[in-house]
């Protein structure tokens, strides 16, 4: 079999262009004689290629100085830990709950303080985001924190919530890179970086330098530590270095693809093809508000789970793979990152039209 259109939330597609580079440059990396894999991290070469990822992700995101960019290890999972561990300086933080992952970040801050639920959207299985414009915050909240954008229920905040003067944290994984952000916004935006980045293994996190201090929980572990890393510019110990390669390769080809305001667009296009068809659709209806869909996954449903599960099938035999929805949730969903290419989701939406044909 060729390449398929992978529509997996993560690991996901990565851009072929840069899957072909690294292809070429796998025995002799730039006349070193060795694979990225092999060489150190304290090498003349890898030095080279972690400063040129930050370079690049400074000026794509316009990042500024009082910043730090730090590439780690443990998923955007670990950092669960790590906000709380870092943040929580009177033991109390905001959460807003709106999908799985905001959910367990909640969950695990409170064996570290009191987190508070200030809103929430599960009470329509998180198919829409909160009003978050006049929340009750606690005044003594060292931080207010959010996923920004839902994999598995497919739901985006289209505006930031209104903090009142709270550090906003949030975790950006499925939606890093696909559109201009302003970072001032943020105390910490942070993100795993295998679903529109990179391969899995690394997250970034970008966190404002007034932040990182040795002020953190009792007994956290150094590796936890955001100063840990941030004094030793991301090579405190072996980070995941082929991981961050292949980083540095992606952040290239989004500004060869003309930077993150062209890949907003070009994620525009293709999610409009999606929705507009499913808007219409007799058999397959999205299950998110339209306001707050996510451009990077899109969940729908026939209503019938034997449907759902014939699709699947007979998608992945055409080669339209990983559709199917979440355990929690159960239907399909297509994730259409950065790399996924238009015709991809051209080619997806003409196969739903034949198999809806097929089973009205």
């Amino acid at each position: 079999m060729g390449r398929v259109y992978n529509f997996s939330a993560g690991p996901a597609v990565l851009p072929e262009e840069v899957l072909k580079e690294a292809a070429d440059e796998m025995l002799d990396y730039k006349g070193t004689g060795m694979s990225v894999m092999e060489m150190s991290h304290r090498s003349k070469a890898f030095d080279d290629i972690i400063k040129e990822a930050e370079k690049d992700i400074r000026e794509l995101m316009g990042i500024p100085d009082n910043y730090k960019v730090l590439f780690l290890q443990g998923g955007a999972s670990q950092q669960f830990s790590a906000v709380p561990m870092n943040l929580m300086k009177n033991k109390k933080a905001a959460y807003i709950i709106t999908g799985q992952w905001a959910k367990k970040a909640y969950q695990e801050a409170q064996k570290y303080g009191e987190a508070i639920a200030v809103a929430s959207s599960a009470d329509k299985t998180f198919s829409y985001i909160p009003d978050c414009s006049d929340l009750d915050i606690p005044e003594d909240a060292d931080y207010v924190y959010i996923c920004e954008n839902n994999t598995i229920y497919g739901t985006k905040y289209k505006t930031l919530p209104n903090t009142k003067g709270h550090t906003l944290v949030a975790d950006v994984s499925s939606c890093f890179l696909s559109e201009p952000v302003d970072v001032t916004k943020y105390g910490v935006i942070y993100g795993g970086v295998q679903k529109n980045v990179g391969p899995a293994g690394v997250v970034i996190a970008i966190i404002r330098e007034d932040l990182i201090t040795d002020d953190v929980l009792d007994g956290t572990p150094t590796m936890l530590k955001w100063k840990t890393q941030a004094d030793a510019d991301s090579l405190y110990n072996t980070p995941p270095c082929y991981g961050i390669y292949i980083c540095g390769k992606v952040f290239k080809w989004i500004k060869k693809m003309g930077g993150l305001e062209a890949m907003k667009a070009h994620n525009e296009k293709k999610a409009k093809i999606l929705y507009d068809y499913l808007d219409q659709s007799k058999l397959f209806k999205g299950t998110v508000v339209p306001e707050d869909r996510s451009l990077m996954n899109v969940p729908f449903v026939t209503g019938d789970a034997e449907l759902d599960k014939k699709f699947v099938a007979e998608a992945t035999a055409a080669g339209f793979v990983n559709l199917k929805g979440h355990r929690t949730v159960g239907g399909m969903r297509a994730s259409i990152y950065n790399a996924m290419p238009i015709e991809g989701v051209e080619k997806l939406v003409e196969f739903m039209k034949k198999f809806e044909a097929e089973n009205a």
